[in-house]
């Protein structure tokens, strides 16, 4: 029986490395074999030398990442045990939410390929009809990523456009004034969590709502920042969000690229975006279908009745 010993700066990275009820270093001893004790801020390994060679190899590997970025993903814990032995991971459909015990399980393969873009990229775009889920599950994966403590902040923010109508004058303040552009984003965040503990984060900045106008000129560290409706963003406005990303952030955005409401000669900044970066390294592109709509059973229905009009409106190619 051999042994070896890792140290580490402090408590939060042993933390980091063992993840969510220590599922990463269930990962590490099924595939190494390798015993690990817990001392302090040191990591003691017991097993046998080649069992303890890899330990050694893995842990540091790990280390190195968590040093660079503050928290791991399961992913790079798989990618760095190399697959040695098939390591089960964790359904994508599952994210716990932390809130008495709630759990939110995405119900389309569609829907379970969106989750698991979140989690293995740090810009996610996903294009999807009314009702599949792009902004629940966004919603879902950040409030996850907040009780992990993964980051320290949410920002949701949307393009306060109208879709199709003239609201005219609103009275009040500027939190009245764009409450009716954010509240998609708000229903979402009250079906999630309790009342009052949205009430919290708001009141404590823990979770800001904005309008995309308001993102200008920021860097936001250590922050989920979702933007819904990107569809609605114009190029430029989505080069303006893009670069608001600072340190260990991750960016969703999504929208139905399909129901765009700027003036026609106006280049939507989605599609130009899900164009431009789909070969970019981090970035994952997902796009959901009719079939992963989860609303009222009709709206499915409604969906393909209105796509299959707009078909036979277009002009036949000469």
């Amino acid at each position: 029986m051999s042994e070896a010993t890792i140290s580490f700066s402090d408590y939060d990275q042993i933390r980091a490395l063992f993840g969510t009820h220590d599922q990463y270093l269930h990962h590490v001893r099924d595939a190494v074999g390798v015993d690990v004790v817990l001392r302090g801020d040191e990591l003691r390994l017991q097993g046998d030398e080649a069992q303890i060679r890899r330990g050694l190899e893995v842990f540091n590997q790990l280390r190195e990442i968590i040093e660079k970025k503050g928290y791991l993903k399961e992913s790079e814990v798989l990618s760095a045990l190399k697959m040695e032995v098939d390591v089960p991971e964790s359904p994508p459909a599952e994210i716990n939410l932390f809130e008495k015990a709630r759990k939110v399980h995405p119900r389309t393969d569609g829907q379970a390929e969106y989750v698991r873009a979140i989690r293995e990229n740090d810009l996610v775009l996903c294009s999807g009809p009314a009702g599949s889920g792009k902004t629940y599950l966004a919603v879902a994966m950040a409030i996850n990523a907040l009780r992990t403590e993964q980051v320290r902040k949410i920002v949701l923010a949307r393009p306060a456009v109208e879709a199709g109508e003239k609201l005219g004058f609103l009275p009040g303040d500027v939190s009245a004034k764009v409450n009716p552009y954010l509240r998609p984003l708000l229903d979402a965040l009250n079906d999630l969590l309790d009342f009052e503990q949205v009430r919290r984060y708001l009141e404590k900045d823990v979770i800001e709502v904005a309008p995309l106008a308001f993102m200008r000129g920021r860097t936001l560290n250590e922050t989920f920042i979702i933007l819904d409706e990107g569809q609605n963003t114009t190029v430029t406005q989505m080069k303006m969000f893009l670069t608001r990303m600072g340190q260990d952030s991750q960016i969703v955005i999504t929208g139905d690229v399909t129901q765009i409401d700027l003036p026609s000669h106006v280049t939507g900044g989605m599609t130009d975006a899900m164009q431009r970066l789909s070969k970019v390294e981090s970035v994952g592109i997902v796009k959901l279908t009719g079939r992963d709509i989860v609303r009222h059973r009709l709206v499915r229905d409604i969906v393909r009745a209105y796509d299959a009009d707009d078909r036979g409106k277009r002009p036949r190619k000469k």
